[in-house]
Parts: structure tokens; C-alpha cells; sequence
């Protein structure tokens, strides 16, 4: 009889166990997956620099290829000079015969001015405003000057931040426009994580925050830091009308999906080698106190 009561008493403990276990692991899994500030749904991202030519030019060299690491400041294409260079010369002439017609118009009144009385009042006039007019053509002639040298330095073209040339298709011979993209620039010094958090994880997160990052398909993990949580997103159910009301889409879903809100997280130094590409998909995980309250909570 007591062989049967200590049978009955193990298989009693051993269910409870198993419940206390299952809640356990039902609790872990809800704070898990509904709690916790963590996201798979994470990229990798840095800024692109549109590399366009200010002015209109035939290329004649370019000193970069596909996916080659430049620092600010490195020439990337060599424009056609001849026809800037001539400009500039003519700038230049037209300065300088400003300069020679100004000279000879001071000249002039300083002349009228020592005469005195034996020059009428009217040609002192006239000889005092055509030296304030030669010294406004001047002034426009200089103007003109350097902005004729300005397209001549700009047939340079250089890299303007830290990073990696992509998209190099141009060839030399193709003729470049103003404003049309002829590579890119990937902004090396830009490369941040952004994850993109259900709004109902954002109670807790806080800028400062370290989180990890495990990239897919490395083992490595990246460490880092909130720097910013977004402050708007868009509305995708809200669109203009015609007469400037609200055009709110209606919908028949008994379920409410929660906003995704991206936050950006700065990476730390990185010592292994790791091929941060843009774009790529990352786990994110915001390590916070345990202690902390949400936001709003009393």
C-alpha cells in the first residue's frame, strides 16, 4: 500500500514539475518573443553619395574602378579642360581691359578736377559717373573671373567623404552632364544597423542603450549603442483626395499588426574582419535593465 501511495506521490510531483516547467517555458516564450526589445527584422545601412558633374564636359580619365576605397578628397574623374581654359583666359582679358578702361577714365576726371572752371560742371559729371561705371564693370568682369576659374577646378571631380566607389560604369570618351550620377559613393563613416522594432518593444529602449548585432550568415557578433529612435513614420492607410479631406483606406481586419519603428544603432570599433555591406539582414537585440520601467509606466 505504501509502495502504491509513493508511486502516486512521484507521479504527482513529477506532473506538477512538468507544469511548473511548461508555464515556465510559456512565460519565457510570451516575454521572449512579445517583451523583450529584439528584432530580426534589422539592415545594415550607410549613406550614398551621388557622384554628378557640375559642369558639362567629355570624360577623359577616371581614376577609380569598381568598388576601390577612397578617401575625401582623391580624384575620381578628369573632365575636358580646353574649353574652360579658355574661358578663363577670356575672363581674364576682359579683367584686365576693365582694369585699362577704369585706369584711363581716372585719369580723366582727375584731369577735369585740376582744370577747375575751365571744364564745365556737366563734363565733371559725366567723367565722375563713367569712373563709378567702369569700376561696376570691373567688379561684374571679376565676378565673371572666377567664376570661369571655378568650372575650370571643377572639371576635377573628387570624392567628397571616406568610402567605396560602386556603380563605376562611366568610360572615358562619354560625355558628362551636369546633374546626371556617373558612380556612387558608399559613405564608409556612415555605416550604421537600423532595426526595425514593433511599437510595442519601444517602451523600454532608450538612446544609449549597448545592444548586439549577429549579422546573417556570420557568426561574429557586432556590438553597439541606440543612437536614436525615429520620431515619425508613415501613414500608409492615409492618402490625399481631391478636396483636401482624408482619404482613410478602410479596412475589415479583426487584427491590429503593430507599427514597425526603425532604430538606428551605432556600431562600435570593429576588430575582426567583417564585411559590413549594405543592406544586409541583422538580429538586434537592445540589452536593457531589467529594473527599468516602461515608458508611461508610473
Amino acid at each position: 500500500m505504501s509502495g502504491a501511495k509513493t508511486a502516486w506521490a512521484v507521479r504527482i510531483a513529477a506532473t506538477a514539475t512538468m507544469v511548473a516547467l511548461a508555464g515556465f517555458a510559456t512565460h519565457w516564450l510570451w516575454v521572449h518573443y512579445n517583451v523583450e526589445p529584439w528584432t530580426r527584422d534589422g539592415r545594415i545601412r550607410a549613406d550614398v553619395v551621388q557622384i554628378s558633374p557640375d559642369v558639362n564636359a567629355l570624360v577623359v580619365e577616371v581614376r577609380v574602378h569598381d568598388e576601390q576605397v577612397v578617401r575625401a578628397g582623391d580624384v575620381l574623374l578628369v573632365l575636358d579642360r580646353q574649353r574652360y581654359e579658355l574661358a578663363a583666359r577670356r575672363a581674364q582679358a576682359a579683367v584686365e581691359q576693365s582694369e585699362a578702361a577704369l585706369a584711363q577714365a581716372i585719369r580723366d576726371d582727375r584731369r577735369n578736377q585740376e582744370l577747375g572752371s575751365l571744364v564745365t560742371a556737366e563734363l565733371r559729371e559725366q567723367a565722375a559717373a563713367r569712373v563709378d561705371e567702369l569700376r561696376a564693370q570691373l567688379r561684374a568682369a571679376i565676378l565673371q573671373r572666377e567664376l570661369a576659374r571655378l568650372d575650370l577646378r571643377r572639371t576635377t571631380v573628387r570624392a567628397s567623404v571616406n568610402g567605396i566607389a560602386t556603380n563605376v560604369e562611366v568610360q572615358p570618351g562619354e560625355y558628362a552632364a551636369v546633374g546626371r550620377p556617373l558612380l556612387a559613393l558608399l559613405n564608409t563613416e556612415s555605416i550604421r544597423v537600423e532595426g526595425y522594432f514593433e511599437e510595442t518593444r519601444l517602451a523600454r529602449i532608450r538612446p544609449g542603450d549597448p545592444a548586439v548585432v549577429r549579422i546573417m550568415g556570420l557568426q561574429a557578433e557586432l556590438r553597439g549603442s541606440v543612437e536614436s529612435i525615429a520620431s515619425g513614420i508613415a501613414d500608409r492607410e492615409r492618402a490625399a483626395s481631391r478636396n483636401g479631406l482624408a482619404n482613410i483606406n478602410p479596412t475589415f481586419s479583426w487584427v491590429r499588426l503593430a507599427q514597425r519603428v526603425p532604430v538606428r544603432i551605432k556600431l562600435e570599433t570593429i576588430s575582426d574582419p567583417v564585411r559590413l555591406i549594405s543592406g544586409r539582414t541583422a538580429t538586434v537585440s537592445v540589452q536593457v535593465p531589467r529594473d527599468r520601467k516602461p515608458e508611461g509606466a508610473e
